[in-house]
């Protein structure tokens, strides 16, 4: 399972492009302990992707989630099911990573800053291609049940980061196409993953053909 986890995890960080390494001095959160600020960092930015999220479909009707501008191109409500689709996984591969040993000694190799890792995975100006194992699969009965079903889900993650002791920056993975990351930005690319696809929900409603 843990093979399977980071098999999928590698595939979909190969639809982002890292930019080139430079050996330049880290950003202090990655030098140290999962420290209170940093909790509070990744817990407002699960918040503020999750509300904004929220604020970007309100009140929008089923045939507005719907909508699809093309034939190969996401409804509002499968850039949804996605989002959740690809936090389910990341979540699993979070687990799976705090269950090994801690190697504080790779924090030396991590190579993004926290803010730096934002921004390349919310910048939409390059478009990637979606892993098979991320395309939504309209598992729900309406859109509403989609919506609460990536509440619930972002809420338990919440609370787990609230509430967890874990060592989250202790526990880092090399990833052949992103690079290497802590256990923490892991979860950081989740909200910002949430981001860049609140763009693209914007893009949709900008369509012409938008129901009215």
């Amino acid at each position: 399972m843990k093979k399977v986890l980071l098999l999928m995890a590698v595939v979909l960080f190969s639809g982002f492009i890292a930019p080139p390494h430079r050996h330049t001095r880290h950003h202090h959160s990655m030098r140290h302990e999962f420290r209170a600020e940093d909790k509070m960092m990744l817990i407002s930015q699960l918040k503020d992707s999750r509300e904004n999220l929220l604020k970007s479909i309100a009140g929008l009707t089923d045939a507005q989630l719907q909508y699809k501008p093309a034939p190969d191109r996401w409804s509002i409500i499968e850039n949804v099911e996605h989002i959740s689709i690809i936090e389910k996984m990341l979540m699993d591969t979070e687990k799976n990573l705090m269950s090994q040993p801690a190697d504080p000694a790779k924090k030396k190799d991590l190579k993004y800053t926290d803010e730096s890792l934002l921004t390349m995975v919310e910048d939409r100006s390059k478009k990637q291609k979606t892993p098979d194992f991320g395309m939504p699969k309209h598992n729900y009965a309406s859109p509403a049940d989609a919506v609460d079903a990536f509440v619930r889900q972002r809420d338990g993650l919440i609370d787990y980061v609230a509430t967890t002791k874990d060592k989250l920056r202790d526990h880092i993975t090399d990833n052949p196409n992103i690079g290497t990351i802590d256990a923490y930005q892991l979860l950081l690319f989740d909200a910002g993953h949430t981001a860049r696809h609140i763009k693209q929900i914007e893009e949709v409603k900008a369509d012409p053909g938008f129901p009215k």
